[in-house]
């Protein structure tokens, strides 16, 4: 009897089957979903902390920019001044503003002495009037947008003599934007330095300043302006910022 059709349609399918079937086997296992791969993103970073108070050779904590007005009074206010106008000047990021009669009580200028190229952070103009309007023009033109170039934190180091309602006007007009080391006879509150160099700082204040000041005269923070001014002349200069004098 012959063989019926499906019996060889049959026989001629098995070896497909198998053939298929071990290919099957073969496959490697289909990738995961992408999405189970992705781990979660990982929390935004927090804005970094303010810098802490600048921690200077002589162990003295500092903070010369601060966007505040610090008045000193006492024996030894000069001192504090000296110090924190120096460290400013070596912080480097900055612009001293030091009328030329409180450059000489502080730092030993002669009356007619003229730096040598004097180093970008520090300003002297000829008078506190000078210096003044300096500052209200400045701060005048970044409150508007209109600062060209680099803007430097400002500090102000000066008696104020009869110009005490001007500072503080200029204080009001632009809070934060200006730090001043204030001699002479303030009609607000003060920082005093007592004859050991202890300092009795209001509250707002106490943290920037260290507890007590040590000794600089004028003949030692003239030595180290000049070490500055040296430093100065031997880096790599760009363009100097302009400045009325």
């Amino acid at each position: 009897m012959e063989p019926s059709p499906l019996l060889g349609l049959l026989i001629l399918l098995l070896p497909v089957a198998a053939i298929g079937l071990t290919l099957r086997r073969r496959a490697p296992a289909p990738a995961p979903a992408m999405t189970a791969r992705v781990s979660a993103a990982p929390p935004a970073a927090a804005p970094p902390a303010p810098p802490p108070p600048r921690q200077r050779a002589d162990g003295v904590a500092l903070t010369p920019f601060c966007g505040l007005l610090l008045a000193l009074g006492g024996r030894r206010a000069a001192d504090l001044a000296r110090l924190i106008t120096l460290s400013a000047l070596e912080d480097g990021s900055g612009l001293v503003v030091l009328p030329r009669a409180d450059a000489m009580r502080l730092l030993g200028l002669e009356e007619d002495e003229l730096l040598d190229e004097p180093p970008d952070e520090l300003f002297l103009p000829g008078t506190l009037d000078a210096a003044l309007s300096y500052l209200e023009t400045e701060l005048r033109l970044r409150a508007r947008g209109q600062g060209s170039g680099a803007q430097p934190r400002l500090l102000l180091v000066a008696d104020c003599g009869a110009e005490a309602d001007r500072i503080a006007r200029l204080f009001a007009r632009h809070p934060g934007a200006l730090s001043a080391v204030i001699l002479g006879e303030w009609p607000g509150e003060r920082t005093v330095v007592d004859t050991d160099g202890r300092i009795s700082a209001p509250s707002h204040l106490a943290a920037l300043l260290p507890k007590q000041a040590p000794a600089l005269s004028r003949a030692e923070a003239r030595h180290r302006l000049d070490a500055l001014l040296a430093g100065s002349r031997r880096r790599s200069r760009g363009p100097r910022r302009g400045r009325r004098r």
